[in-house]
């Protein structure tokens, strides 16, 4: 290793930001183009999956919610791919035809373990089974996009994470129309939202990554990473909870 790369890699790790492609080392391109990788896949996935279900959207203001959501999506995955461009990646994926709303059967259970080709979160290979559905997981993982994304948002490659907080607000709002369509439904419907809230929930939760995690360490270092995926969890997890609350739902998930 250089004496420059270590120089670099010792700027990262006392808080240093980074601007351009052209001056990061080897192991920090690899693990920022992971992260954004990972992110433009469970973006592009997410929005298929809710395209699915325009049509099951009761009413117009839905109709136009869930088409927020898949267009709004989209966009985002766009945002981060150009700067993942920047870095001469191949984004193949996204100019030919990618299969982004295949997903496995209701009942496969594959943990945290990426499927299919792509980079999306593991979540986003369940399929949704109607509104009802999809509002509850749209809680849930919008909530858990809200922290992540204010932890992207850290990101020592500048650009990046200028990107990612222009996201934030965005996703913040497809976080809470879901909250507002929760909110009848847990009324209406409230046997189909537990049922939807069981199998979500730990779904969801396996998407921060193992609590444990060694390659945390490796990622601070880099100024990729700031908080555990312990922390963040916790966060979402009462963050969900207060959430449920709020709407009237009652589970012991």
């Amino acid at each position: 290793m250089t004496n420059e790369t270590m120089a670099i890699e010792d700027y990262l790790a006392q808080g240093g930001r980074l601007t351009s492609p052209g001056n990061v080392p080897p192991r920090y391109r690899g693990e920022l183009l992971r992260m954004m990788a990972s992110f433009i896949d469970s973006e592009m996935a997410g929005s298929a999956g809710f395209a699915d279900v325009i049509n099951d959207a009761p009413g117009i203001t839905s109709r136009i919610a869930a088409a927020r959501i898949v267009l709004e999506k989209a966009d985002h995955a766009e945002r981060v791919l150009k700067i993942m461009a920047e870095f001469g990646a191949d984004v193949s994926r996204y100019v030919g035809t990618h299969p982004w709303a295949a997903r496995l059967p209701r009942e496969a259970d594959i943990g945290a373990v990426r499927q299919g080709g792509d980079m999306r979160l593991a979540v986003f290979h369940y399929p949704l089974t109607g509104w009802v559905d999809s509002v509850v997981m749209n809680v849930l993982q919008g909530a858990a996009a809200v922290i992540q994304l204010r932890e992207f948002s850290q990101v020592s490659y500048q650009p990046l994470a200028e990107c990612f907080r222009s996201i934030l607000p965005r996703e913040a709002r497809h976080a809470e129309l879901g909250r507002a369509g929760l909110l009848t439904l847990a009324h209406d419907a409230p046997d189909h939202v537990y049922d939807s809230l069981v199998y979500w929930y730990p779904r969801v939760a396996l998407g921060f990554g193992a609590k444990d995690s060694e390659r945390f360490e490796r990622l601070k270092a880099l100024g990729l990473r700031h908080r555990s995926n312990a922390e963040m969890l916790a966060e979402w997890e009462a963050t969900v909870a207060a959430q449920l609350s709020e709407c009237g739902v009652k589970t012991n998930a």
